[in-house]
C-alpha cells in the first residue's frame, strides 16, 4: 500500500498551496490546522529547508463516520496534505495526501473500510483536479514511500 496520494506540479510553491486549497475544498474538505514546518524548523533550529506545509484537511461527514466507528480514530485525523517544493527541482511543487487506508491498517478495524474509500475516491479527485488544472509533472510522486 502506497503511503501517499500524489503528485508533483510543475507550479511554484504558492500557486500550488492556493490550487491545493481549492481542490479540497470543492471535495468537501475544510482545513483545521496549518503547520510551515520550514518557518517551524527555522525558528526553533535555525535549520534551512525548501518550503514544507502540512494542512490537516477535514471532510466533516467522513469524520463524523469514522468516529461513528470508533472514537480512538481521532488520533488519525484529521487527513494530512502536504504540499511542499521539490527538493531535488525547485520550479515543482509536490502535493502528497495521506491514504486513508492507513486508518483501517492502524486501527485494525474494519468497520473503517467505508469510511477510508469514500475519503481515498475523494482525496483522489482532488489530486486528479490538480492535475487537470495544472501542469503535471506525474501523477505518482517518485518520493512517495510504499508501506
Amino acid at each position: 500500500m502506497s503511503l501517499a496520494i500524489s503528485t508533483v506540479l510543475n507550479l511554484p510553491f504558492e500557486e500550488a498551496v492556493a490550487k491545493t486549497r481549492t481542490a479540497l475544498a470543492d471535495q468537501g474538505f475544510g482545513i483545521l490546522t496549518e503547520i510551515n514546518v520550514k518557518e517551524t524548523l527555522k525558528t526553533k533550529l535555525d535549520v534551512d529547508m525548501e518550503n514544507y506545509l502540512i494542512l490537516g484537511a477535514c471532510n466533516p461527514p467522513l469524520a463524523h463516520r469514522a468516529l461513528g466507528v470508533n472514537r480512538q480514530i481521532g488520533l488519525l485525523l484529521p487527513c494530512n496534505v502536504v504540499v511542499r517544493t521539490d527538493p531535488d527541482d525547485n520550479s515543482s511543487t509536490i502535493v502528497e495526501a495521506m491514504n486513508p487506508d492507513l486508518m483501517v491498517d492502524v486501527s485494525g478495524e474494519a468497520g473503517l473500510t467505508p469510511v477510508a474509500q469514500d475519503a481515498t475516491e475523494k482525496l483522489k479527485a482532488a489530486i486528479a483536479a490538480l492535475d487537470r488544472n495544472t501542469s503535471a509533472r506525474t501523477d505518482q510522486n517518485p518520493h512517495s514511500d510504499s508501506c
